[in-house]
Order: structure tokens, then C-alpha cells, then sequence
């Protein structure tokens, strides 16, 4: 799974770098110290933009306000890491602190400190709501937001310009701008990364845009309910079969490819987020922003969440442990430090306090769309044992759904199936 910030093709690029960024676990300093042991992803796919940096300085600083106390940071790929936490647990040598993709299943586990163990009231009251809802189990606060993202809808101002295409506010109009942007010859007007790297989140832009969604309203899964239904088979009927969406078919078009293809000038529209917006304009490219179109059928006035993903930390439970772990988790969320490191990856902080101390030092008007849609954003269901498995299964298969000759309705009842089957082996 990668309900993750960043895409695979940092991971496999990052494999090459683990020699000079692991360091060795361990439980105590050679001089009777204390070590906390922190496992965490990778966020950089070079040398240079490696988080090494980062938990270097921040680790430091903290041992020196903690004489005695050593931190030890091991980095892994996002490809990898989910698992090798998992390894650990299971040879009973968890770490510490982890912050992976997914806590759910750890926590239902009893292996992690609730939020209120561990952390300060200031620090546990400034979580954004989206986010700290996300990260709570029967309303206690398990997984703790580190970074996030929402999804915004990106579209290229000199390709509309050129095809005399109007910025889209509804499906009618996302489909009258694909056309105008075929016409004129675009690759890809409208790229649908339904591929196997991250359908999940594709699907999740789009569901909500119809009042659709993962679960429902008790907490389910409805992958397979009527409002979903409706959405792929309009994707199926009004994008894809149309040839509005490009060369590649949806199901093996991975989202690295359609930003690839973005950053080209070979796509009129796709959804992004905030650091594909910074590669866009770093390169000169003259990019535009809009929440996620609608679907006509909505009632006038409703507004749907967008689409919003988060890295999470979590805590531990071991001997002795809590008193360290807390502090040390208070330091990391301290304002100066959440900002540096959601600033390192142009990624939006998942706090409060340093939202706002975002948006009062940024001058990019974006910016501040990204941080407004974050705070209405609907974000996958991570707080379910099973969501690991089921965004497996749905990554794999929800593609098919808007194949010219599919049955969505009948794709969706299949992945529904299956996650049911998976939800009660949890």
C-alpha cells in the first residue's frame, strides 16, 4: 500500500542509498545511556533529498537537551517499510517510534500508546479533525498525522489556452474541456491513473465528487454502493470510451507516469498534489488549480470533501519507555520542527498551529488551497485493520471498472467481496 506522499519510483531509487542512511537498532548506549529507536520512511529518492538530514539535526538537538539519551534512526523505503516494521513486531523487537503508511493494525493489537499516553494536551488538541479522525479507533487517537496532502485537480493554463478550454467546475465541463484538448491534439487530456501503483487514490478523488466513498456512514465498507457505481460507469462511458484519456489504458497507467506525462506538456488535466505543483512551476510550466469537479447530479450548493492522505506516526508500548517517547514526540511536533520537514518535501503539516504558521509565511496562493481542502478532506479508512489488504485488492483491480467493455457495477461487487472476506479474517 501507499497512502503515501510520494510515488515507487522514489522508493526503488532510494534502495541504493541504505548503506549510508541505516543505522544499527539497539536498546541502550555503550555508556548506560538511554536509546530510542525510531524507525521511519524514506522521503528523499537522492543523496541530497534524503530525510537523513533531517532526523540527523532533529535527533541532535534533542540528545543535547536530553543528555544521556541517544536516538537511532533507521530509514527504509516506502516500498519496504510497512513490512519491515511488521517483521519486527513480530520477532518482538518493535521499535520505539514508527512512521509508516498504516497503524491500525498495531493498535488493535494493543501494541500502541494512545495519543493521550504519550503526548502533551497542546500537542494532541492541534491535530487537524480530518486527520485525527483518521487516526483514532473508537475515538481514542492511535495513529498520530505527521505530514499530509490533498488532491487537487492540476491542468495545464497553455494547453486550455490553446484548445480554447474552460477551467472545469462540474463533469459536464471536465468532459468539454477533454474534448476541446483532444481536438487539439493532446495526449492525454484528462490522465486516469488507475494502475496498480495508487488506483486507490485516484478512485478516492473521484468518489466523493458523486457523494461516494470507501465506507459509509456506520463505518463499512461501501466500495460497491450505488453513488460509486454511478461514478466509474460515467468514467467508463464519458472519458474512457471517448479516447479522453489517453493512449495508455486507466488500469496500467501508474500515477508516476501520468505526472511524467504532465511535467512533458502530453497532459491537459490531472489530479496532483503539492509537490508536483512545485516540480510543475520550478520547470516554467504554467499550471492551474481546482477543486475536483462535480458530478452534475449533485444538489446545487453541496460540497464535496476532497481527497486527503497522511504519513503517520505511532508509539510503542515497552518498559520504560513512555516517559522518553513522549517527550521526544512532543519535540517533533513542535511547530519550527513539523514546518521544516513538510517544507523539505513541499507537503502540508498536520497540526494547527503550524498550518497557520504555513500560511502566514506563504506567499503561493496554492498553498493555501491545499491547506483549505485538507481540512475538509475525506482520507482512506486507515483506522481499519483490514485497509492494508483491502487497498491491495482494490489497487489491483478497481482499473477494470472502467474498461470499454466492463461492467462497473459488477467490478466493484467483486473488490466488495473480497474486502468483506478480508475485513472478517482481521
Amino acid at each position: 500500500m501507499r497512502p503515501r506522499l510520494f510515488g515507487t519510483a522514489a522508493s526503488v531509487a532510494v534502495l541504493g542509498l541504505l548503506g549510508s542512511l541505516v543505522t544499527a537498532c539497539g536498546s541502550s548506549t555503550g555508556d548506560g545511556g538511554t536509546t530510542l529507536r525510531l524507525v521511519a520512511a524514506e522521503y528523499g529518492d537522492t543523496p541530497a533529498t534524503s530525510s537523513k538530514a533531517y532526523w540527523d539535526k532533529l535527533t541532535a538537538a534533542f540528545s543535547a537537551a536530553h543528555p544521556g539519551t541517544n536516538i537511532e534512526v533507521t530509514l527504509y523505503p516506502w516500498a519496504d517499510v510497512d513490512r519491515e516494521v511488521t517483521r519486527m513486531v513480530q520477532e518482538d523487537n518493535a521499535p520505539d517510534v514508527a512512521l509508516m503508511g498504516a497503524y491500525s493494525d498495531f493498535a488493535a493489537q494493543g501494541r500502541l500508546y494512545a495519543a493521550d499516553e504519550v503526548l502533551s494536551i497542546r500537542a494532541e488538541a492541534s491535530f487537524l479533525p480530518p486527520l485525527a479522525e483518521a487516526g483514532s479507533i473508537d475515538s481514542t487517537l492511535y495513529g498520530l498525522p505527521f505530514v499530509a496532502s490533498s488532491r487537487l485537480l492540476f491542468y495545464n493554463e497553455e494547453l486550455f489556452d490553446k484548445a480554447g478550454a474552460e477551467p472545469p467546475k462540474t463533469w459536464s465541463g471536465l468532459k468539454a474541456a477533454a474534448k476541446a484538448l483532444k481536438k487539439e491534439g493532446v495526449p492525454y487530456p484528462y490522465a486516469l491513473p488507475l494502475g496498480p501503483e495508487e488506483a486507490h487514490a485516484e478512485a478516492l478523488i473521484w468518489e466523493p465528487s458523486n457523494g461516494g466513498g470507501y465506507t459509509d456512514t456506520r463505518g463499512g465498507y461501501s466500495i460497491a454502493s450505488d453513488r460509486n457505481a454511478q461514478t466509474f460507469q460515467w468514467i467508463r462511458n464519458n472519458l474512457v470510451t471517448p479516447g479522453l484519456t489517453g493512449p495508455v489504458p486507466p488500469a496500467q497507467l501508474n500515477r508516476q507516469d501520468a505526472f511524467a506525462a504532465f511535467l512533458r506538456g502530453d497532459v491537459g488535466m490531472v489530479n496532483g498534489y503539492p509537490s508536483l505543483l512545485h516540480e510543475a512551476r520550478a520547470q516554467g510550466m504554467k499550471v492551474g488549480t481546482l477543486s475536483m469537479p462535480v458530478s452534475d447530479t449533485l444538489d446545487e450548493g453541496e460540497t464535496p470533501p476532497s481527497a486527503g492522505v497522511a504519513d503517520w506516526m505511532m508509539a510503542f508500548k515497552h518498559d520504560d519507555n513512555r516517559k522518553l517517547v513522549g517527550e521526544f514526540l512532543d519535540f517533533v511536533y513542535e511547530d519550527k520542527n513539523l514546518l521544516e520537514f513538510a517544507g523539505r518535501y513541499h507537503l502540508l503539516p498536520s497540526t494547527f498551529s503550524a498550518t497557520q504558521a504555513s500560511q502566514d509565511g506563504a506567499a503561493d496562493p496554492s498553498v493555501e488551497q491545499f491547506l483549505t481542502a485538507l481540512r475538509v478532506s475525506q482520507l482512506y479508512p486507515v483506522n481499519e485493520p483490514s485497509w492494508l489488504q483491502v487497498s491491495n485488492t482494490i489497487k489491483q483491480n478497481i482499473g477494470k471498472a472502467v474498461a470499454p467493455t466492463a461492467d462497473p457495477k459488477a467490478v466493484l461487487e467483486d473488490i466488495a467481496r473480497q474486502a468483506d472476506d478480508i475485513a472478517k479474517r482481521s
